[in-house]
């Protein structure tokens, strides 16, 4: 079995974090909680060779364990160690030393990074060594893996592309995020760019709503894990990783995206996430309530309003089903240190306030609608 348990002590202003991971695994809680480290944690611990080549061959000295940190997390970060820390996974303790000498060797994560708009700068992705040592190292990661996928590539259409995506998931985009609009790659001299075409209409990439922006690399960024069909997983990738899937969307076009992760787990990956969207969850309570339901597939299917290629939609849904998930909020607690808690049952009627309003995401709407029906009720 792959590694499936993180154990984080005493690093940056996590005093004690344990994350078991599922097929389908969620992170929530506050800003600056500590999600993006332990996310980025994991993959340094299974991405080591990785990681190291490429901040190595970036001109990075990694002689020490301070300047790892710095490198990988960002400036700033080497004073996150401390004589205190504990990292483990699956019971062993993190060797750094091991880290620093290890080979070059494929990812198996695949990271899908937070503000990833932001470096898309013009509306074409940079190389990791043009990217500052301030940007978390699978940020640039990320942006390599689209500079890489499509660097060289012919001009044409990107989105939609007949056999890319299922049809229904191809459908829910369109109806989201680009209303009939075709997402091209375009070549002018030696210039390569983005352009969302509606008619004879080019529009350049800066020029997208803010939603277009911020999943547009999301989608292309998916496009290294969506194989064709004739091949449903990546062999190189075990898992998906995708910082806040919200940035910028509206539900509708978040429920795209959600139909993408289920889409991953159909095709066999490990998904994890980190949001601060009540929806995400809405999707994730769904996928616990409902396999026990024979209806469960088609239910969904409803919930997701497909109305197009149903069939595909439907056996994904059912593999959805069948996969365990699990939830996990992050908070502060009174030395503004953060700790972490298992919500995975995500019951609305737990006594314990951090399950029933989902990590506080609920909680906040709830009291807002307490005050407005007081208000209703002395009108009345």
């Amino acid at each position: 079995m792959p590694p499936s348990v993180l154990e984080v002590a005493n690093f940056a202003q996590i005093r004690n974090a344990r994350i078991d991971f599922s097929d389908l695994t969620v992170l929530v809680g506050p800003q600056a909680a500590g999600k993006s480290l332990l996310l980025q944690l994991w993959k340094l611990h299974i991405d080591r060779g990785e990681i190291v080549d490429a901040l190595r061959s970036a001109g990075y000295p990694l002689e020490n364990v301070p300047e790892l940190l710095e490198a990988y997390f960002g400036e700033g970060m080497g004073s996150a160690w401390n004589e205190r820390t504990s990292i483990i996974v699956d019971g062993a303790q993190l060797n750094f030393t091991k880290i620093l000498r290890a080979s070059k060797a494929t990812g198996k994560v695949f990271f899908v990074p937070a503000h990833r708009a932001l470096l898309m700068s013009e509306g074409w992705p940079a190389p990791f060594m043009r990217l500052k040592a301030d940007t978390p190292a699978v940020a640039r990661l990320f942006s390599q893996s689209l500079y890489e996928r499509f660097t060289g590539k012919e001009a044409g259409a990107l989105f939609p592309v007949k056999h890319r995506l299922k049809a229904s998931i191809r459908d829910l985009i369109d109806k989201a995020v680009f209303h009939q609009g075709r997402v091209q790659l375009q070549k002018a001299g030696l210039q390569t760019r983005l352009a969302l075409q509606y008619g004879n209409q080019q529009l350049p990439f800066m020029t997208w709503t803010a939603g277009q922006r911020e999943f547009t690399p999301l989608l292309l960024g998916l496009y290294r894990v969506l194989t064709p069909r004739q091949q449903t997983k990546d062999p190189d990738i075990d898992w998906v990783i995708i910082e806040e899937p919200e940035m910028g969307l509206h539900p509708q076009a978040l429920t795209a995206v959600m139909a993408l992760v289920l889409d991953l787990l159909w095709r066999g990956y490990r998904v994890v996430l980190s949001t601060h969207s009540p929806f995400v969850l809405d999707v994730v309570f769904a996928l616990r309530k409902l396999p026990n339901d024979a209806r469960g597939a088609r239910l969904l299917q409803q919930a997701f309003g497909v109305t197009t290629g149903t069939r595909d939609f439907r056996a994904m849904a059912e593999a959805a089903l069948g996969k365990k998930t699990s939830t996990f909020f992050l908070d502060f607690d009174k030395d503004a240190r953060v700790t972490s808690r298992d919500i995975s049952s995500l019951d609305p009627g737990s006594a314990e306030s951090a399950e029933a309003d989902w990590g506080g995401l609920t909680g906040f709407s709830s009291r807002f609608m307490n005050a407005v029906s007081a208000v209703v009720a002395e009108e009345a």
